[in-house]
Formats: structure tokens, C-alpha cells, sequence
């Protein structure tokens, strides 16, 4: 099984996160914790608590491939939510700083 990351919309404002090591909902993908087939589940318990203290909605696990130690999502859709649009690098998360597309 690839190694997977969690992600989700933030409810207050839409804004694509995902699940950190310490279980708070990150803005950056490089920062997401990465998880294995045997702590997947426990990952998707921790955002089903985020789901219910209405933080975020949509929880969903992705595809990812690790570059220079940093997760990427494997699907185009993905990669687009974690760093924005693939042209006009002025919008987007990338134009914030946080993310670029590798």
C-alpha cells in the first residue's frame, strides 16, 4: 500500500488542510503526517473527531510520494489542492509561499 496523507476542507473558511503529526489541520502539505496500511485507520479516526468538533469536512485519504522527504500527492487533483493552480504561479498557495509545485 503507498504511503497516504489525510486531507480536508477547514469548515469556517473552505481552505484545503491536512492532518498533522500532532493532530491539528495543517495549511501546508509538507508539513502533513504521513502514515502506513497499520496507522491509516488510526489517522482517519483523528479526522473523524475534526469532522465531529466542526473543524473540517470531507476528510479523505490520498496518494502520496515522498520528494527530498516531503510528501506529494500522486494525482494532478491533489496536487493542485496542496499547491494551486498549474498556471499563473502569482495565485494559488504558491503565490503565499506555502507550497510550490515540485
Amino acid at each position: 500500500m503507498p504511503q497516504k496523507i489525510i486531507t480536508a476542507n477547514r469548515l469556517i473558511d473552505g481552505e484545503v488542510v491536512w492532518l498533522g503529526p500532532d493532530g491539528d489541520w495543517v495549511e501546508a502539505v509538507a508539513a502533513a503526517a504521513i502514515f502506513d496500511a497499520a496507522a491509516l485507520e488510526v489517522g482517519m479516526e483523528g479526522a473523524r473527531r475534526g469532522v465531529a468538533a466542526g473543524l473540517v469536512v470531507d476528510p479523505l485519504a490520498i496518494d502520496v510520494v515522498l520528494r527530498g522527504g516531503a510528501p506529494v500527492p500522486s494525482r494532478l487533483r491533489e496536487r493542485i489542492r496542496a499547491f494551486g493552480p498549474t498556471v499563473h504561479p502569482d495565485y494559488g498557495k504558491q503565490a503565499d509561499g506555502k507550497g510550490t509545485h515540485p
